[in-house]
This record gives C-alpha cells, structure tokens and sequence, in this order.
C-alpha cells in the first residue's frame, strides 16, 4: 500500500539520517540550564524538528526536554515514541561512529539500530500514510532525548502534554513485544582500607555507562616488594589475548578486556570489570588480603545470565533469565564503588530482589536507583494481536510475540507496545562498536511502520 511511496523516498530518507547519526548526541551531564541533557542532544532534537517541518508536519520543541511531530485530526492520538540520544561511541569502530557509512547496502553509525534509525523510519511512514491515506486521529511522534540514562524527558512530557491513546516504541525487536523486564541499578560503596601487602591506587574504566557491558578496565596497585615475584607468576599465568599487566619499580598494571554489548543481553559480551574482579579476588585470596567489595561482587557475578548467585528463582521461562550487569568500577575518593544492572523478569517481585541484595551487601553501602517496574501485556491483547499480524503478513513468516531485557518507552504509556526494528533472527547490534541496520531492514520497517499507523490511525 505504501511500498512505492517509500521506495521512491529512499535517498531523501537516507540523506536526513545522515544528518541525524553526524551529531554525537551523547548525554554531557544534567548541570546546563540552557541545555537538559547538553548542546549535543538539544542540537539533534532541533535538527530533527527542522526535518519534520520540511517534510510538512507540525512540530513543537517542549522545553529542550523532548519533542513531537504531528499530522491529523481528532481527539485521539496515535503515539509513536522513540528518543534521539545515543551511548557513547566506545573504542575499535570500522568506520566513523558519527558518519552514516553505507557498505554492501548496510548502514553503519551510531544510533543506526538504536533509535535513529528507526525514527526516520517512522516520520517517513507518517509521511506516507499522510499523503497516500486517510486517517481519522492524530499521530504523534514524540521524541525523547534521555531514554539511555534516567527518562527524565519522557517525565517532563507525561507532566507537560497529551498522553497518547494507544501506539508502539520503534526501540526493540519485530514481530511485537509483550513483555519487558524490570530495571534495577545497585550502586555500592565502601572505604577502602589500605593495607600493608598490596593497595589499589587507580581503577580506570572509562566511564562505562551501566545499560552497557563494560569492554575495558585498568587497576594500578602497588605491591610490597616481597610478595612481587609470587604476583608476577600468578598474573603470567593470567595473559591471554583479554588480559595484560606491566611492572615498574613498585607497581602493576592490569588491563582486562571486553566485548561491549547492551546490558539486556550480556551474554553477547564480554564484561571486562567482571574479569578483573575475579583476577583482584584471586589476588587478595592468594596473599590473605580482607577487601569486602571485591570479595562481594566476585560471589555475584559467577552467573551473569541466570540468576543464580542472588538466589532468585522464577517460574516462567518465557520470560527470560534474571541478568546482571557489573558495569562500573572505581576507587573515588578514598572509597571503592561499583554499579550493577539487573534486568528483572516480572514474575520476580522487585522487593525480593532488593531484599536479599541489601542482606548479602550488609556490610555494604548499596543505593538503588533507576528502577523501572516490568511491562506485560497478554498476548491476545489487540493491539499485541494487530502489530503481529502486520508483520507476519507483510514477511510471509509466522512469528509470536516476544519477551526481552531491554526497556523502551512502551512501558510509560497506557496501550503501548515496542514494535521493531530489529529483526529477530539477526544480531542485536544496540549499543555495540559497529551499530547497523541493513537497508533492507530500515525499508521494510518504514513500510510496515505506516501499515501499523493506518490500521491504528483510520
């Protein structure tokens, strides 16, 4: 039905990507009155707004704090809900991270999968149904700019605007998502005591953002000189093509390394923090040295991907494992600190979960933060129904809705889903050094995009 429209809109769709994966839309710290979230981010939502004016549709900026493009009439709106922000680039891209770079019809940039891409998927398929159809409700593509650390924009626009009737997050997996997992973030602290063997002195890793899992860390510790040859043996037998140390006169450096990946699905990477707390606590283990911190987390990251450290089960599988994320790591201040991301299938009450993370840190200072409840909607719901239903008839497969780690959007509106873009048989490539999208796949979303506005929208 709009197949041809978006076809021949391909290279004008391309050339607006372009120009939304150059700004390095990366949060800069919440401390600029004039900017929420930084200039990079304020400059992206004002670049984007310019796109959909172009394109003909009536835009508003809400404070520097989100935006909306909008087309139609009515009291009912149709919501489309995506955000312009990004995680940082990280290190070892192919290409330019802030380029759109098109090879072999696949387009590499960050913010490609997660959430530009997408995005400019969904304005041209409004744009589509806008001049190929008729529709009887108002569309809303509302943009945030904070979806990858605290939602503070989404808060700022449920307290500001209309709220959507019913709509679909471009920010997650076809064919539809039923079900997402809570969000948990535990922060601890503790003061680091010195003692007289071995003392770390710097931990560096590179300010990893806690959705993510974390592809480097570096310890410095300084070691008396008596114990320095059975510590240079026992770090030999550590080297492999992860793990690195040098010496000088009275210190060792540590290096571990990682593959980065989203936090909803750490077993598609390689969490260096994780290896280095287990290299630390083999350490103080070998030369009988009290560090509760790393003792700790070393107890709770033997089984990232299925609970079983924290001593939670839960009955439906098809929800997904309980999945934990040892994402920061640092000496700061005379204290130890670290942050930890779990992901919370919502057949685990979160208070349990809290409960037995507060009783296993006791001698911890542990803060939770960042707690987002978990989104389930049955599976015959209509709206669940529908989006399925579009996407099977549009591919020819057959696929059932989905449960996944990730949050979106759709869980801070009522009658609200995730609706792609990514496919599910491909590699989720959120968040990772390389973020693509296939042309096909951006294509296919567009057109699928429109036919769910139609059908939401007529």
């Amino acid at each position: 039905m709009f197949k041809e429209y978006i076809i021949s809109h391909r290279d004008e769709m391309l050339q607006d990507l372009a120009k939304m994966i150059k700004i390095p839309s990366k949060l800069e710290g919440y401390d600029n009155l004039e900017y929420p979230f930084g200039k990079n981010i304020d400059n992206a939502l004002n670049e984007f707004l310019k796109i959909a004016e172009n394109l003909g549709f009536k835009t508003k900026n809400i404070d520097k704090h989100c935006g909306y493009v909008e087309f139609g009439e009515g009291k009912e709106i149709v919501g489309i809900i995506g955000h312009l922000d990004v995680v940082p680039e990280g290190e070892g891209w192919t290409y330019p991270p802030f380029e759109l770079t098109i090879k072999d019809d696949i387009l590499y940039g960050r913010g490609t999968t997660d959430d530009k891409g997408p995005v400019i998927a969904s304005l041209y398929a409004m744009k589509a149904v806008m001049e190929n159809a008729a529709v009887h409700k108002r569309v809303r593509l509302i943009v945030g700019l904070n979806e990858e650390n605290d939602w503070k924009c989404i808060k700022y626009y449920k307290e500001h605007e209309e709220m959507p009737t019913i709509g679909f997050s471009p920010d997650a997996d076809f064919p539809c998502i039923y079900s997402e997992k809570a969000l948990l973030t535990v922060y601890t602290e503790e003061k680091y005591e010195e003692n007289d063997k071995i003392r770390i002195k710097e931990i560096d890793c590179k300010d990893n953002r806690v959705n993510v899992v974390p592809k480097y860390c570096a310890v410095k510790l300084e070691v008396n000189s008596h114990i320095a040859p059975e510590l240079k043996e026992l770090l030999l037998s550590k080297v492999s093509e992860n793990v690195s140390f040098t010496k000088t006169e009275n210190f060792f450096y540590i290096e571990t390394r990682g593959i980065q990946a989203h936090a909803a699905h750490p077993e598609l990477g390689k969490n260096a923090i994780s290896k280095m707390i287990m290299i630390l606590n083999e350490i103080c283990n070998r030369f009988d040295v009290e560090e509760k911190t790393i003792k700790l987390l070393a107890t709770k990251i033997r089984n990232e991907t299925n609970g079983e450290s924290l001593g939670i089960k839960h009955p439906n599988k098809e929800l997904g494992d309980l999945t934990l994320n040892l994402a920061r790591l640092e000496l700061k201040e005379g204290n130890i600190k670290s942050a930890m991301n779990l992901r919370i299938p919502g057949d685990i009450d979160l208070a349990e979960i809290k409960e037995k993370i507060t009783k296993s840190f006791n001698t911890i200072k542990i803060k939770f933060v960042g707690e987002k409840p978990a989104l389930y909607i049955p599976k015959d719901n209509s709206l669940v129904q529908l989006l399925c239903k579009i996407y099977n008839e549009y591919t020819g497969e057959n696929k059932e809705p989905l449960a996944i780690g990730g949050a979106t959007y759709a869980r801070a509106f009522k009658n609200c889903v995730s609706f792609g873009a990514a496919r599910p048989e491909e590699s989720d490539m959120c968040h990772q050094v390389d973020e693509y999208i296939t042309m096909k796949n951006l294509l296919d979303a567009c057109n699928m995009y429109a036919l769910a506005i139609y059908e939401l929208a007529k």
